[in-house]
């Protein structure tokens, strides 16, 4: 056995089964090991954006790490801006990066890189691993780093030689890594919120995050609310919510930091769960960059690395709220799929229509997708997964690796043609592997945030190549014809009729679909 195999072995023996992969010559001892070990998942990503943004969206919804296979230094770059938005929500993942032959890297042949400089940033554990005889107790740490709470980056680099030589005969053999608890919930913390929560009334707002969006969650911050009178919301940037008929309705705070201002005004007491104070994503001129009201009191009862479950059980007890009916549970509605031409507000009634029961939606419908939240509530249960870095093409990597954690649910990716741009080679992936996903790409022809941001920061009125920067025209698009070409089924739709029969022929498909909603 080779120390390849031992890194396969390894990762199976610890749980993780499923490797997003986009190989290249320091990687081959894996790639054959793959063959010699039965067990793992490959699916192969056509760029590393993919495969990092696709071991996202697997632990969104396995709740265990994946494993990505990133070839040397620029093959891990190329993955960054989906392993920020990873850490930035919270997943777990187990990158193994493929390093020249420990002899080699003194040539400083083209590729050379500071592989262990490069993963820093976006890791939260980096290792080099020295001998073939290290790679278990490494592969072992790695996957146990990663599936620290509340879910971290773990990167792991393998030289070609520790890959092609065979492990020494008298090397330690190691059991599996125990899995370490999330951090207990301080009981003085718990007392000061339940105060807060008592005393503030309507005035008052539980603000949610991580864990606590998840459905039991949900639940649980419903019966506070309904011991308190509190108010319920969850950040913007959450990695995955419950939301639905059924489940305890807590509207994100808004994107724009007018309409997060505006919405976090009536709250003097504010308590955080899993959540950080609110903030803009950008400065903006003569605004402010916090969004909660001036001398707003901030009471923090657990951060995201604590044990939020136990969290929400001791403040419904410290509240009175255990056996209370959630308040804020949304009913099933009949919703209405309107007819005529395409407006946002008829587009987020066809796709609340629409949604399947228990499906996944990833949205990164941007600008398009503000107002869905309003319609969704209603809709059929389901789980909504957004981007938590900011890094544009997170959302069809994510809807990849959801499909791969969850293969009997339904995918609903929600895009904009800009961003979509940014990881479009998810198509063949979801194509070759037979993923059920139905892609809804918003084509207004245009970066359409950057074209309000352009207005928010005060710029002015753009002139033409302005207006050339945050355009997609010239030539437009031909969504349908992309997709074909990758081997993904796609339809074009220009009214709102159009629309929700495309959708309800994706939906009934057992493979990808992309719709492609002319705006």
């Amino acid at each position: 056995m080779n120390g390849a195999e031992s890194l396969v072995r390894t990762l199976l023996d610890e749980g993780t089964d499923v490797c997003f992969t986009n190989p290249g010559t320091s990687e081959m001892h894996f790639v054959a090991a793959l063959d010699r070990v039965p067990g793992m998942r490959c699916v192969l990503g056509l760029f590393e954006g993919v495969v990092t943004g696709a071991a996202d969206g697997y632990w969104r919804i396995a709740r265990r790490p994946a494993s990505t296979l990133l070839h040397l230094g620029p093959g891990l770059a190329n993955g960054l801006a989906n392993l920020h938005n990873a850490r930035k929500a919270r997943s777990g993942i187990v990158n193994v990066v493929g390093e020249h032959a420990t002899m080699h890297v003194a040539l400083d042949a083209p590729l050379t890189s500071d592989i262990e400089g490069i993963a820093r940033p976006m890791s939260h554990w980096v290792h080099t691993i020295g001998s073939a005889g290290g790679v278990e107790a490494a592969t072992r740490s790695a996957v146990q780093a990663a599936a620290t709470p509340p879910g971290r980056i773990a990167t792991l680099v393998l030289p070609a030689d520790c890959a092609w030589t065979e492990v020494p005969a008298g090397a330690p053999r190691g059991a599996r890594a125990p899995r370490l608890a999330p951090a207990p919930v301080d009981a003085a913390a718990v007392e000061a919120a339940a105060a807060a929560l008592r005393e503030g009334g309507g005035a008052a707002l539980l603000l949610l995050g991580g864990e606590a969006c998840h459905e039991a969650g949900l639940e649980a911050a419903g019966r506070i609310a309904a011991a308190t009178g509190c108010a319920l919301m969850t950040e913007f940037a959450v990695a995955r919510t419950a939301r639905g008929a059924g489940r305890v309705v807590a509207n994100r705070v808004p994107y724009v930091p007018d309409a997060a201002i505006a919405a976090l005004a009536p709250y003097r007491t504010i308590v955080l769960l899993g959540a950080r104070e609110p903030v803009s994503f950008f400065a903006y001129p003569g605004k402010r960059g916090r969004q909660a009201a001036p001398g707003v009191r901030f009471v923090e009862l657990a951060d995201a690395n604590q044990d939020l479950a136990a969290a929400l059980d001791a403040l419904g007890d410290a509240t009175g709220a255990r056996g209370r009916a959630p308040a804020g549970v949304a009913s099933r509605g009949a919703i209405a799929s309107p007819d005529g031409p395409m407006t946002l507000e008829g587009i987020g009634r066809i796709v609340a229509a629409a949604i399947p029961e228990h499906a996944i939606v990833v949205d990164e419908s941007v600008s398009s997708g503000r107002a869905f939240g309003a319609f969704t509530a209603s809709a059929a249960p389901h789980d909504w997964l957004t981007g938590c870095g900011g890094a544009i093409g997170f959302g069809l990597p994510t809807a990849i690796g959801a499909a791969i954690a969850a293969p009997d649910r339904k995918i609903l990716a929600l895009e904009g043609d800009g961003s979509a741009m940014y990881t479009v080679q998810s198509l063949w992936t979801m194509a070759r592997e037979g993923l059920d996903v139905t892609v809804l790409v918003f084509a207004n022809r245009a970066y359409r945030i950057l074209q309000g941001e352009y207005a928010g920061v005060g710029a002015g009125t753009p002139g033409p190549r302005a207006t050339d920067m945050l355009s997609l025209d010239r030539p437009a698009i031909d969504w349908v014809s992309m997709a074909r070409g990758m081997g993904v089924e796609a339809g074009r739709a220009t009214d709102l009729g159009q629309l929700a029969r495309q959708l309800e022929r994706g939906f009934a498909s057992k493979g990808p679909y992309l719709v492609e909603a002319a705006l």
